[in-house]
């Protein structure tokens, strides 16, 4: 597999397929450094690091080390499993090269807006030429072909455009707030591995390749299948939750101390009984309408401030065990120290 994967979903690809035992080659520039797939800049100093954010500057001790562009986490995250070659394909000696290279492979996986190969003399209708059975995986933004095909994005403007950023956040949050969570790179990537096993398949029973053209873009729509769905169907377009859930009791409620946190689902009439049953049936919990699953959701803001009330006087872990003893949904929300203490993720031998 030859991988000219930029940033997280095309890398995140062909380190799926090393996962799973490819030899994965990633092809990169011997002159130019890509700064979001490597790091913010080849040569960090140790004060650079100290300022970088985790993703890119979490070296071990925050210090550069002899080969620094190595070190970087989020390069480290997916090149595991990984063999690299940088080459000058501006040289004749270094195009063909890689053209050998291509002519022995199977699989390609790239992520650059579609003028980006063109650019490089690499194109599928070449390649099949010499190598009929190769199998071409390209993950542009949106296409390779349409009036976006060389735009060039990142996950977080693909969430933009189509529409998953403004279903994230609560009501009144501006959506200039909202945070990226990168899901169209991870979405893309775990799709673009399996369409390419996919494509082995359909080789090892056809003698053929193929072109696969993954739009990150339209790949991510399905995830929101229920928003575009209301909307073409009844016209609606859905707005943010929040923590809350379409139809059931949902929320993150503070805890004993400081930026304490606990998230607890009323999926249904057994857990809410469960949920005051844990509570010790407080008084308000017996009226009568909050039998009915409807008036609950309707009173939702209430019902939040009686749990909240509770919640208050337990730590996160206190009100997951009571919960869960009840068969009621419940889960602290850990930072990273939490999750690295966590006995559970320790006796799993998780990290």
């Amino acid at each position: 597999v030859l991988e000219f994967g930029v940033v997280w979903a095309g890398p995140y690809c062909a380190a799926f397929l090393a996962g799973l035992g490819a030899e994965v080659i990633k092809i990169e520039s011997i002159k130019k450094f890509i700064s979001m797939t490597r790091g913010q800049i080849p040569r960090p100093t140790g004060e650079d690091l100290r300022n970088l954010p985790t993703s890119v500057g979490a070296t071990p001790d925050r210090l550069p080390g002899k080969r620094p562009w190595n070190r970087i986490p989020l390069f480290n995250a997916h090149a595991s499993n990984k063999l690299g070659m940088t080459v000058d394909l501006l040289q004749p000696k270094g195009k063909k090269a890689l053209m050998d290279l291509i002519d022995i492979s199977d699989v390609i996986v790239e992520n650059n807006p579609t003028e980006t190969m063109e650019k490089l003399g690499i194109s599928y209708e070449e390649i099949r030429e010499t190598n009929p059975g190769l199998i071409m995986c390209r993950m542009p933004a949106y296409a390779n072909e349409g009036p976006y095909q060389n735009h060039r994005s990142f996950g977080f403007h693909i969430e933009g455009v189509v529409g998953h950023t403004l279903l994230r956040g609560y009501s009144d949050m501006d959506p200039s707030a909202v945070t990226s969570v990168l899901m169209g790179d991870a979405a893309s990537g775990t799709q673009g591995a399996f369409a390419v096993l996919s494509a082995l398949h359909h080789r090892r029973r056809t003698g053929k390749g193929q072109l696969i053209e993954l739009s990150q873009a339209e790949n991510l729509i399905p995830f929101m299948g229920e928003a575009f769905m209301d909307y073409t169907m009844n016209g609606r377009n859905q707005s943010t939750l929040g923590n809350r859930h379409p139809v059931a009791i949902q929320g993150c409620y503070p805890c004993l101390g400081e930026d304490r946190w606990v998230t607890i689902t009323i999926a249904g009439d057994d857990d809410w009984r469960g949920l005051c049953q844990a509570m010790g049936d407080p008084e308000w919990s017996q009226e009568s309408g909050f039998k009915d699953p409807i008036v609950r959701y309707e009173r939702h803001d209430e019902i939040d401030e009686q749990i909240s009330q509770w919640t208050r006087t337990l730590e996160p872990q206190q009100v997951m065990r009571l919960l869960q003893e009840k068969g009621v949904a419940a889960g602290p929300v850990m930072d990273q120290r939490d999750a690295y203490a966590d006995p559970h993720l320790n006796e799993r031998g998780a990290f």
